[in-house]
């Protein structure tokens, strides 16, 4: 079911990490309870999504429907005594006539005060080609950790992302039309910079409507979604929620290019201190 909020005006906000409120909780959890109503945090940064925010997609090869998928924040977990916000991506279907299945699973762990990624799990599956991998991240002693090989290495940025976290904090960003943004915060250094390029103002025509949107071309290097290759388009809602109305990428190992087109959503919880909670 649609469902719109009245909207909140958001800042842009890049915080220095600091210890978190709560409790620590196990940061991964197969069918985690989740809580419906969050306290605000007067130490959140301001951002234009919250807990309970979920996107859902149908996918498509060209013209046809081929799947669908889903982009959600799933809940505030704590990672080492720190909050984060739960991003989660799936997308699930098949190509080429039913021949080479999709299923593509992607969790961020993403620090609700600092905006920067805690912990990464990438599960792709793609016909004969399946990974997993998971990351832990230390920003203050700058190294990474992967907890499914013995493999580790220096973190790149002391405020490390992601290529799923980083769509996030896209979100959070002027965009002006014309101008390149370069990012030396991949948590690898040989994915940096990331550049986004604000190509465009548009409308784009989704199952979920028609929106007015800023279109921006993501570049990773090395990124399985973002890489140069992939010839990667986002188109974000140009409102003060920045939704991603539109996303398309190539499949690198199918060789395929895929595209979501938003059809339904439910509004995220802010969590971060606005005039009313200041009375």
């Amino acid at each position: 079911m649609k469902r719109r909020r009245t909207a909140v005006t958001y800042l842009i906000a890049v915080l220095a990490a600091v210890p978190a409120y709560a409790q620590e909780e196990p940061g991964v959890t197969e069918g985690q309870e989740e809580v419906s109503t969050y306290e605000v945090d007067p130490m959140a940064a301001v951002v234009p999504f919250g807990p309970g925010e979920h996107l859902t997609y149908t996918v498509k090869a060209g013209i046809f429907n081929v799947g669908s998928g889903f982009m959600a924040v799933e809940a505030i977990d704590t990672v080492r005594g720190h909050p984060t916000y739960r991003i989660h991506w799936k997308v699930k279907g098949s190509v080429l006539f039913g021949a080479k299945k999709i299923d593509d699973d992607y969790t961020s762990w993403l620090d609700t005060h600092s905006v920067m990624s805690r912990r990464y799990v990438r599960d792709v599956d793609q016909g004969s080609y399946k990974a997993r991998r998971t990351y832990e991240f230390y920003p203050e002693e700058l190294w990474w950790e992967r907890t499914d090989v013995a493999d580790s290495g220096d973190l790149a940025s002391a405020l490390p992302l992601d290529e799923i976290s980083f769509v996030y904090f896209l979100r959070t960003l002027p965009l002006e039309v014309g101008r390149t943004y370069a990012f030396n915060r991949y948590f690898k250094e040989d994915g940096n910079p990331v550049r986004f390029e604000v190509l465009r103002r548009d409308q784009t025509e989704v199952g979920g409507g028609k929106f007015n949107t800023i279109v921006i071309r993501p570049v990773i290097p090395g990124a399985s979604l973002f890489d140069e290759g992939a010839d990667a388009e986002i188109h974000l809602s140009d409102d003060e929620h920045r939704r991603i109305v539109y996303m398309k990428s190539e499949l690198g190992v199918l060789g395929i290019s895929i595209s979501l087109h938003l059809e339904e959503w439910e509004e995220g919880q802010p969590i971060y201190p606005t005039n009313a909670d200041q009375g």
